[in-house]
């Protein structure tokens, strides 16, 4: 039986990039249906079925900040951002807008299709599984059952520490906005509150990494986030 495409919506005003984009993606057998404005690429989106969005920000029509908020009403469909925006601001903001991963420009094919297929993989596995179990290295998170592991020592977490650690988890190895974690673990009453975030993520390094001025496993996304590595290598 021949495997379905992954079906890629691509909206992107650059012409040449867009066209650039959807050879090298058509070239690694996905299909890709590409959009200049974002009204085409959300009417697209309205009417077929994708399995991921890649998504310029500076679109001549319609900021794709608006176009994420529009397409979270109704839609959870995974949405890599592109900017030329390098700014903090722009970054987290499309984040915390419903964005899932982000690539500023300009980028190398190999990144854009390691993205891809990394996000691809995470919603399978969510789609597949009910994940009770996180395993990375030396890490070893049964989250069912609150308990961490580093080799085989057990970690004692407090609950605020395993609500952070379980947070990022859901969405290891992708980076998670601080306001987003501010709100997940103490709620949306506290996300002027950053400093939470910067004592409980030493806490977390201290009991978990190896060397904590150098981790590996709770990473800084500098100016917006962490992400927690899922990469074994």
């Amino acid at each position: 039986m021949k495997t379905q495409k992954s079906k890629i919506l691509l909206i992107e005003d650059d012409p040449s990039l867009r066209q650039l984009l959807a050879t090298n993606l058509e070239t690694l057998d996905y299909s890709v249906m590409q959009f200049a404005s974002g009204r085409e690429g959300l009417n697209a989106a309205r009417n077929e079925s994708f399995h991921l969005l890649i998504l310029d920000l500076g679109l001549p029509d319609l900021d794709g900040q608006e176009i994420i908020k529009r397409l979270r009403q109704w839609t959870q469909l995974p949405i890599i951002v592109l900017s030329a925006r390098n700014q903090e601001q722009d970054i987290t903001q499309a984040l915390d807008h419903g964005a899932d991963d982000y690539l500023t420009k300009p980028f190398s094919n190999s990144e854009m299709v390691s993205r891809i297929k990394a996000l691809l993989r995470r919603i399978n596995t969510a789609a597949t599984q009910d994940l009770k179990i996180f395993q990375c290295g030396e890490l070893k998170i049964e989250l069912s059952k609150r308990r961490v592991f580093a080799g085989s020592n057990e970690i004692h977490l407090t609950p605020i520490e395993f609500r952070l650690l379980a947070e990022l988890v859901s969405h290891a190895g992708f980076v998670v906005t601080r306001r987003q974690l501010l709100e997940k673990v103490w709620g949306p009453s506290h996300l002027d509150h950053d400093h939470y975030l910067r004592i409980y993520m030493g806490q977390l390094r201290h009991k978990i990494e190896t060397d904590p001025a150098r981790p590996r496993y709770l990473i800084t996304e500098a100016g917006i986030g962490y992400r927690l590595n899922d990469d074994d290598s």
